[in-house]
């Protein structure tokens, strides 16, 4: 246990995107993607909508995860965790609606348990185990969820009863939304969106907007508390120790694959110590031997 200051630069995005089926959730999921990440290749979409993510298979080299019935819960789990090992960045689950309303979802096990209401109790820490999921993944994550038209039956003054539209509603368990940092509703085929729900404040009470990559760099920014990349790399540039290298490679956690190569260069620069105090170094120790062998041989 460890009292630490609060610091935005820790956050991992929770997007959601919903949207009636054909108004761009899964394009929209990928160009946000980038944004965030700045690399396609950083990116893994976890597909139950019949491989439909290969479609835009023209915009980068992302990874794809063709997730099959039953959508249980915990094969929702299994495939985040087999993104998580890959050491992929961006997790984009499109959609979730199976694991509530699919072959094999929460519903699906509620009838065949038998329709009861005290079923519940056995599927709910289910379903809450793969929210939790979500929440606790050490990476990005943004999930598609589709929409369906509310209904109810009112009764009029005259007595008379009328079917009343109330707009759309998310096909997932009740109170999803309130989980994310940001949830964008996606509201006709132009891919025009609107903000829900709006932590970071960037969003809420806009214009209607498309969704692009710029929209992933803003919250990158957010989440950074207003630094980007850029300020990174200049504060790698302007360091004079190895220690001071170290700070800033923690601070920004949600840059360290992209300033990798900065920190070990300008490390370089300082002192040739071991370089083994930041992860995944001897990558990179490798590509400098095999370039000075290259060289050597050359001359």
């Amino acid at each position: 246990m460890e009292l630490k200051q609060a610091k935005r630069e820790q956050v991992k995005l929770r997007i959601g995107l919903s949207g009636a089926s054909g108004f761009g959730k899964t394009f929209s999921a990928l160009l946000l993607a980038y944004g965030i990440t700045n690399d396609y290749s950083k990116v893994a979409v976890i597909d139950t909508e019949n491989k439909s993510a290969s479609l835009y298979s023209h915009l980068g080299s992302y990874n794809t995860l063709n997730l099959e019935p039953p959508y249980s819960p915990e094969n929702y789990i299994k495939a985040i965790e087999l993104c998580e090992k890959a050491k992929i960045e961006v997790i984009i689950i499109d959609s979730i609606t199976h694991e509530w309303n699919g072959k094999g979802g929460c519903l699906d096990i509620h009838e065949k348990l038998g329709g009861r209401f005290q079923n519940w109790a056995q599927i709910t820490p289910r379903h809450q185990a793969f929210i939790d999921k979500i929440l606790q993944a050490n990476c990005h994550v943004i999930t598609t969820t589709r929409r369906k038209v509310d209904y109810s039956m009112d009764t009029d003054n005259s007595g008379k009863t009328k079917v009343i539209k109330h707009g759309t509603k998310e096909i997932t368990r009740e109170g999803f939304e309130y989980e994310l940092t940001v949830n964008f509703e996606l509201i006709n085929d132009n891919h025009l969106a609107k903000a829900s729900k709006d932590r970071t404040g960037l969003f809420m009470n806009k214009p209607e907007f498309v969704i692009n990559a710029s929209t992933g760099k803003k919250l990158m920014a957010w989440c950074n508390n207003g630094k980007d990349i850029e300020q990174a790399r200049e504060e790698i540039s302007q360091c004079k120790t190895v220690e001071g290298l170290r700070h800033i490679y923690t601070k920004y956690p949600n840059y360290q694959s992209a300033i990798m190569t900065d920190i070990m260069e300008r490390k370089a620069l300082i002192e040739d110590v071991d370089l083994s105090i930041i992860p995944n170094s001897e990558i990179i120790i490798e590509h400098k031997k095999e370039a000075n062998a290259t060289t050597t041989n050359g001359e």
